[in-house]
Parts: C-alpha cells; sequence; structure tokens
C-alpha cells in the first residue's frame, strides 16, 4: 500500500489548498506531497519531485549530509527539528535565490515516521532586514553626524558621529531638543518657522554655525528630512550634518575680500574686511594684518577691533627675533605661537603694549608672495591664555594666501601705474599721462583765458647716435635729455617723453615773447654737450610750437601742428625751432592730397618712365641708359621726382612704385631687344628702403625672367644712404641679387657720409659723381680736386666711373681731361619717352655722340 495512501483525501486537499509551501516526505525521505505554494515557491512541478529525495530542494552545501541529519533525527528520538521556526535559504529551479521560514512537524504511521514543512516565503522581509541591518551599519560607522528627533522635537537617536565630530554623548542628548544644546544662538522665530516647514513635509538644506561640547564653533552642512506614518502623522525628524569649517570660510571671506579686490578698494579697507569677517566668526579673536614696508617695518593695515590708541602703537614695528610675536614671525618666515605673553621672553619689552587692554594671548603667522618672500603677518590675540584652535588655523590658512593676494595686487598695481603713465626709461610721464595732464592744463588755460604753449622736441641726429655708439649710448643721451628738461621746467610747465626721441613740454601764462625765451633757454640747456660711451656728444634739438587758442582749442590739435612745425623747423636746419602757421597747415593738407594721388597714379599706371643716354666718352658709343620716373597729374601738374620719391618713401607707397618701374623698364628693354635696338643696358633707382624686403631678389629676377633678358641687362642705382644702413636685411639681399648676376651702381657718389670701406662690402660695377661736383668744375679747383679723387677710387676699384650732369663742353673737356669713362647730361640728351630715344638712337648711330660736341 503506497504511502501516500495513508494521507486522507481531506488531509491531501487541504494541505494542497494551503497559502504556505507544504512538503511531506516517507520514511525513506523521498517527497510524497509538494503542494501549488511549494510549486510557486521552488519552481518546480510536482511531477518534478514526487518520489525524488528530498535533497533536490535544499542548498548544494547541504545535500551531502541532509540525509543522515534525518535519519539521525528518526533514529534517536531526539526532536532537534520538529517544532523549530528557522530562516532557510531556497535555491529554485533557474538558480534565483529566495529565503523562507519553515516549521516542521513529525506524524507516525503504521510505526513509520513522516515528516511535514511548512514553508512560508519571507524573502522581502529577509531583505528588508538586511536593509535595515545595513543602514544601521552605515549610520553608526559614517564619518557624518547623525540624530532622529521625534515628534516633540526631543532627540531618541545619536550616532557615533555626531558624538565624534560635535563632541555630545548618546545619553547626554537623548531627550533634549537638539538646537538649544548646539546652536543655542537661534532665535525662537526661526526654530518656529523651520519645524513648521518640517511638519508640511519639506526639507530643510542650511548651513549652519555650530558650538561643539567643548565651545569651538564650526560651520556645517545641515540637513533634515521628516518621517511620517502610514497614515500621515508626523513621527520623526532625521537631520545629518557633516563639517564644511574651511570650504564655508573660503566661501565667506573670499566673497567678501575678493569683491572689495574687484571693486578696486584701497589695501587697508580689503584688510579691515578681513579681520572682519574673522572676528564674526570667532568674536572672542583680535585680528590685526601688517604689511612689510620699504624700511622693512611692520605697518598695520587693519585692527578693527583694537582701539586707536592701540593701532597707533603698532603702526610701525622693526622686524626682528624677539621683537613680539609678530616682528619675530616676520623675521623668522614661520608661525609663532604665544599662549601666555605674561611670561614668554619675546614679549618681555612689550608686555606694556598689550597689557591696558587685557589680551594675554597672540599669535602670528607671516604672510609669504609667491616667492616666498615675507610681505606682512596676520596677527590672532585673545583675551585668555590659550594656543590657537582648530578654527583658528584654518581662518588663518584661508586669510593668508588672501591678504598676500591683495598686498601684491597693490604692488602690481603701484608697478602697473607707473608702466602705464610714465616711460621706463627716462622716468618722464609717457603718452598716456601726458595727454591727462595736458587736458588738464589746458581745462586751466579756459577757465583763466590765459594762453598756452605747445613745444614739441626732437632730437637732431639721434639715430646718428644709436648707430654709431650703440643703443645703451642712445638710451642714456635720452635719459640726460629728460634730467635737462625736468630742470628747465617750473609749475607751470606739463612735460613727458611721446616716444623715441620726442619731447613735449606744455607752457601755462606766457606769451608769445616769453614762450620765445623760455624756447631759448630750454634749447641752451639740451644742447650742453656730454660724455657717453667715452665720446663727447653736442645734441641738438628741432622745437615746434603751437598756441592756445591760436593754432588749436584741444589737444590733438596742438600737438599736431607743434608736431609740423617741429618739422619745419628741422628742415631749416639742425636746432632750430619754428611756430605753427596755417600756411604750413596748408601745406601739410596739400601734401596729404598728393600722397592719396600719387597712391592712386601707381596703382592706376599713371606715371611714365623717361630715359637719359649714358655716353661712353672714349669712342661715344651707348652706355646705356638711365629709367626716371615722371609725373603728369591733372590737377598738380608736373610733380617733380624729388618731391613725390620722398613722399613715397615717407608714406610707405615706396616699395609699389619701385617695383612698377622695374617692371616698367625691363617690359621696354624687351620691346626695344625684339626692334634690335642697340641699348647695352637700363639702369633703375631703388629706395634704401627697398632693400630691407627679403622678397626684393625673387620679384626683380621674376621680372627679368618674364621678360626675356638676362640679369646683366638691368643695373640697380643706390645712394650711399644703403651704405650706412644698418638694417641686417640690406646686405643680405644685395649679396643675393649680386648672386645672381644683377649690377649695381652708386649714385650721388661723394655727397654722402659712408666710409669707403663700404665699398669692399657691397658688389658694385659703377660709380656716378654726383651733379654738384660737376656744376663746378670750371671754375672751383676743390670740385676738380674731388672729382679726380672719385676717379681714381672708381679707378682703383675697378669700376666704370659715370659723370651726370654734364650740361656745356667745358665740362666735359675737363672730365675728358681727367680721364673719366661715361658721361651723362644735358648736353647729350634731356631724358626721352620711348619713341624719342628710339629717334635719338638712331640719328646717331652713323656719327659720334661725343664727336658732335
Amino acid at each position: 500500500m503506497p504511502e501516500q495512501d495513508h494521507l486522507s483525501d481531506i488531509f491531501t486537499q487541504t494541505l494542497q489548498q494551503a497559502i504556505d509551501g507544504v512538503v511531506v516526505i516517507n520514511s525513506h525521505n523521498n517527497i510524497i506531497l509538494f503542494n501549488k505554494a511549494a510549486e510557486r515557491l521552488w519552481g518546480y512541478s510536482q511531477a518534478e519531485v514526487l518520489n525524488q529525495n528530498v535533497k533536490i530542494l535544499v542548498p548544494d552545501h547541504i545535500k551531502p549530509n541532509h540525509d543522515d541529519y534525518i535519519n539521525a533525527n528518526r533514529e534517536t528520538g531526539i526532536d532537534k527539528i520538529v517544532g523549530a521556526s528557522r530562516n532557510i535559504e531556497i535555491i529554485r529551479k533557474d538558480g534565483t535565490r529566495r529565503w523562507g521560514t519553515f516549521s516542521i512537524s513529525k506524524v507516525e504511521m503504521d510505526g513509520k515516521i513522516l515528516y511535514t514543512a511548512f514553508v512560508k516565503d519571507v524573502t522581502h522581509l529577509v531583505a528588508e532586514q538586511k536593509r535595515t541591518q545595513m543602514l544601521s551599519l552605515v549610520a553608526d560607522r559614517t564619518d557624518n553626524a547623525i540624530f532622529i528627533t521625534d515628534s516633540e522635537w526631543r532627540v531618541v537617536y545619536v550616532n557615533h558621529g555626531f558624538e565624534e565630530l560635535l563632541g555630545y554623548s548618546e545619553a547626554f542628548m537623548l531627550g533634549k531638543t537638539p538646537s538649544a544644546i548646539i546652536a543655542p544662538y537661534f532665535d525662537e522665530e526661526r526654530t518656529l518657522a523651520s519645524r513648521r516647514a518640517i511638519r508640511s513635509g519639506q526639507s530643510i538644506k542650511l548651513e549652519e554655525l555650530l558650538r561643539t561640547a567643548d565651545g569651538r564653533k564650526m560651520w556645517c552642512s545641515v540637513t533634515a528630512n521628516p518621517v511620517f506614518d502610514d497614515h500621515g502623522e508626523f513621527t520623526h525628524m532625521v537631520t545629518i550634518f557633516s563639517e564644511i569649517t574651511a570650504s564655508k570660510l573660503h566661501q565667506v571671506i573670499h566673497s567678501k575680500v575678493l569683491s572689495s579686490i574687484a571693486n578696486d578698494e584701497p589695501l587697508e579697507v580689503i584688510m579691515e574686511t578681513a579681520c572682519q569677517e574673522a572676528s564674526a566668526i570667532d568674536q572672542g579673536l583680535y585680528p590685526a594684518v601688517f604689511k612689510v614696508d620699504e624700511r622693512n617695518h611692520l605697518r598695520l593695515l587693519a585692527a578693527p577691533k583694537l582701539p586707536h590708541s592701540y593701532k597707533k602703537t603698532l603702526n610701525d614695528i622693526a622686524i626682528g627675533e624677539g621683537v613680539a610675536s609678530s616682528g619675530t614671525a616676520a623675521y623668522r618666515g614661520e608661525q609663532v605661537v604665544v599662549s601666555n605673553i605674561g611670561d614668554d621672553p619675546l614679549w618681555q619689552d612689550y608686555q606694556h603694549i598689550m597689557a591696558p587692554y587685557g589680551l594675554k594671548s597672540c599669535w602670528s603667522t607671516p604672510i609669504k608672495n609667491q616667492q616666498g618672500k615675507v610681505i606682512g603677518v596676520i596677527a590672532f590675540s585673545r583675551k585668555e591664555c590659550e594656543e590657537p584652535t582648530q578654527l583658528d588655523q584654518v581662518l588663518i590658512d584661508v586669510l593668508a594666501p588672501i591678504c598676500a593676494l591683495a598686498i601684491e595686487r597693490e604692488e602690481q598695481q603701484q608697478n602697473i601705474r607707473e608702466l602705464a603713465y610714465y616711460d621706463s626709461l627716462t622716468k618722464l610721464p609717457n603718452r598716456s599721462m601726458l595727454h591727462a595732464k595736458a587736458e588738464q592744463l589746458l581745462a586751466e588755460a579756459i577757465k583763466a583765458n590765459h594762453k598756452l604753449g605747445v613745444l614739441f622736441i626732437d632730437l637732431d641726429r639721434f639715430k646718428h647716435v644709436n648707430d654709431t655708439l650703440g643703443h645703451p649710448a642712445g638710451d642714456q643721451l635720452l635719459m640726460h635729455i629728460a634730467d635737462r628738461i625736468r630742470a628747465v621746467c617750473g609749475a607751470n610747465e606739463v612735460f613727458g617723453r611721446l616716444s623715441g626721441d620726442e619731447f613735449v613740454i606744455l607752457t601755462l601764462d606766457r606769451d608769445r615773447q616769453a614762450i620765445a625765451q623760455f624756447v631759448e633757454e630750454a634749447k641752451q640747456s639740451l644742447c650742453k654737450p656730454l660724455s657717453i660711451a667715452g665720446e663727447t656728444i653736442f645734441p641738438s634739438a628741432s622745437i615746434g610750437i603751437s598756441l592756445f587758442p591760436d593754432d588749436g582749442y584741444d589737444v590733438g590739435t596742438l600737438l599736431h601742428r607743434a608736431d609740423m612745425a617741429m618739422y619745419q623747423a628741422k628742415a631749416s636746419g639742425s636746432g632750430r625751432f619754428a611756430y605753427f602757421s596755417h600756411e604750413l597747415n596748408q601745406l601739410a593738407q596739400e601734401k596729404q592730397a598728393l600722397e592719396a594721388a600719387l597712391k592712386k597714379a601707381i596703382r592706376a599706371c599713371q606715371l611714365t618712365l623717361v630715359y637719359q643716354p649714358q655716353i661712353r666718352i672714349k669712342d661715344g658709343s651707348l652706355y646705356g641708359v638711365e629709367a626716371l620716373a615722371r609725373w603728369e597729374h591733372p590737377k598738380f601738374g608736373s610733380v617733380s621726382p624729388s618731391q613725390f620719391i620722398p613722399l613715397a618713401e615717407e608714406c610707405g607707397l615706396i616699395s609699389e612704385l619701385s617695383r612698377w618701374a622695374l617692371a616698367e623698364a625691363c617690359r621696354q628693354l624687351s620691346i626695344w631687344r625684339q626692334q634690335q635696338m642697340p641699348i647695352p643696358t637700363v639702369s633703375v633707382n631703388l629706395s634704401p628702403i627697398n632693400f630691407h624686403n627679403l622678397e626684393l631678389c625673387d620679384w626683380v629676377m621674376n621680372e627679368i625672367t618674364r621678360h626675356g633678358l638676362k640679369p646683366k641687362d638691368i643695373t640697380l642705382e643706390l645712394t650711399e644712404n644703403v651704405l650706412l644702413d644698418t638694417n641686417p636685411t640690406t646686405m643680405k639681399v644685395l649679396h643675393e641679387l649680386h648672386a645672381k648676376g644683377v649690377h649695381f651702381s652708386i649714385d650721388d657718389f661723394g655727397i654722402g657720409y659712408s666710409s669707403l670701406s663700404y665699398l669692399r662690402k657691397i658688389p658694385i660695377k659703377e660709380l656716378k659723381l654726383d651733379r654738384s661736383f660737376v656744376t663746378e668744375l670750371e671754375h672751383d679747383s676743390k670740385s676738380r680736386a674731388l672729382s679726380r679723387a672719385v676717379l681714381q677710387i672708381g679707378t682703383s676699384l675697378e669700376l666704370d666711373v659715370v659723370a651726370e650732369g654734364i650740361e656745356d663742353t667745358a665740362q666735359l673737356d675737363v672730365l675728358r681731361e681727367q680721364g673719366y669713362h661715361v658721361a651723362q647730361g644735358y648736353l647729350f640728351s634731356k631724358p626721352l619717352n620711348p619713341a624719342e630715344l628710339e629717334r635719338w638712337v638712331d640719328g646717331t648711330t652713323n656719327r659720334s655722340a661725343i664727336g658732335a660736341y
């Protein structure tokens, strides 16, 4: 008879319908009943487990000993498993885990023992228990402070973190209202408002200054959350807080002090703010901030809680060992703590200072800049004998770098003011300061109806000093000139350096005669000889003068017109002065209009080239032609090269002008070559400024190649100013062009200031005797001697020597007698346009050009 048959139908149906899992095993430990709830709990069907050993339902680590455990209970009769209730881990068929609480009943039938297990699914309860255990563990182990109050705001729980952070034990806090202990300064209205918010279901987050058990204060971040029961009734408040003292002090103090710095407030005001913020955090603290001054003494910047008499005493403290706390801290460069001023040797000579104010302890910390140099001191004092607390040290750590920032900022601003408003070399007011002072002086002149004179001073030959003696010598000259300007100016003068070697003086309430006298005095002072770099220098200056109100009503106009007058004075010679005139202004306007017209003419190819022949004196053959630029303007008429070429150099158009001239000359020579005209070379004049361009060689060669010419077909004419040019690019470009085969000629030779040694340094083909020597050849023996010398120089260097500006046969005879190679001038031909030159060449092919004269 099967064992299942022993189970009555009523019993079986009852167990099958039970809401808890039911498992019945027989004497062989095989499963004979497995209800629907058990199927849901383990995930096995009845078919899968019936008549299987019950260990199919237990975890793997129990299976090996499970039968022995049950059988031992049967054999001994000692019920170790019956009647007990405990939790078991259930491993489901799919491997997932659940928890069940089970109890076992023993049934004896026909001498056999059956066991019935009732299993209730408690997975969610076990999980909740573990969660509760973990929360409890977290609450007890976290460094954050936690307390819980009941609905009457009394403490019912305090964690370990609360005790550690604030020092109050759980036994002390239980049953008390926490705000009365840790925040006794909370007013009643604020406390009631917080409680209303909590009861309404709001969470509260704030930052507060709390008091510890030993009386210290610390900033804490506080979060309070309400707890309600299932009926919505308020039951508890859970409050969590953590210390944020350091970050809060940074935030509060930095916010206030940096705001003062950003508002450009004085250093004393900034330090006052810093001290007030420190005092607000700890009212028992007496802070003071000192700055190290230029005498290496401590100067008091702020001490808001100390009386005026005390501040006066502290306003000048020597730095040294044994000079109380602050003087010693500045000397040592480290913090000095004195917990009892009365018996500390550092205060032996200074106790009388502190005694009247009841201050008994003091600790001082040096303020250092980024290089580690002591630039100030922070001093904290108290009326109790004690050492600095943790909060005090945090305050010092926060204040020291921000005080250093403020002190360094003031020093930097002082340096910036000097850099912004004063010339770094001469220490005179610079352009910005000069304009500001000039505006003030002009306002005085307008208000008092006085005249105002503006002197624009420019040193003569200053570049020559730099080039010959070096820039340090030039700087020394400028400093000497600045000292002389200071000496000559009085209370009614404003003066400064504009830039380079340009200075300005504004003089108030002088008439024209008095200004002329002042200018003479200034010139005499400026022109006194001085010794620089072992050389005696005789400086001179050109001075332009404009007057208010005659020449303008604003500083900009007066300066501009004085500048114009200065150029007029310089054009008259060194050491001159000139007054602005409206005629001069008219010339300036015409010059400006001419500049605009020249720019348009170059870009629209409205200029032309004419060509003047150069003749070999020996046989009358054509040596070459010189290309000369001409400009016919519909308004200005025929503009002389002596006018528009310097203008092009001055206004930055010379590069475009030179490029056009070279391209046009190459184009025309190419045409002549195609026509088989016997023109050997074309000379093109270049400015010294052209040789500052590193691309000059490239575009010269591009033009030569583009027009099918050879480098030897073009001669570039240079003036001696090229030899004086100190720009490093010049010699590099000259040698690059020579390496390509381009020839050079030195124009106007003999009137410059160059050393003959330069002739060895640059690769030249010819020299051109300046026309000023040729003009006086007939009547001036010195001119003949100089022309002979130029010829000898050229001959000794194996150079062709060209004499230009020949206008009559007498000049030609002298040059022929001296042995000159090439002649050029109106005696042979004026400069000709291409068609005229072609006819001239045709007319001279069958006769000697020289023989005709």
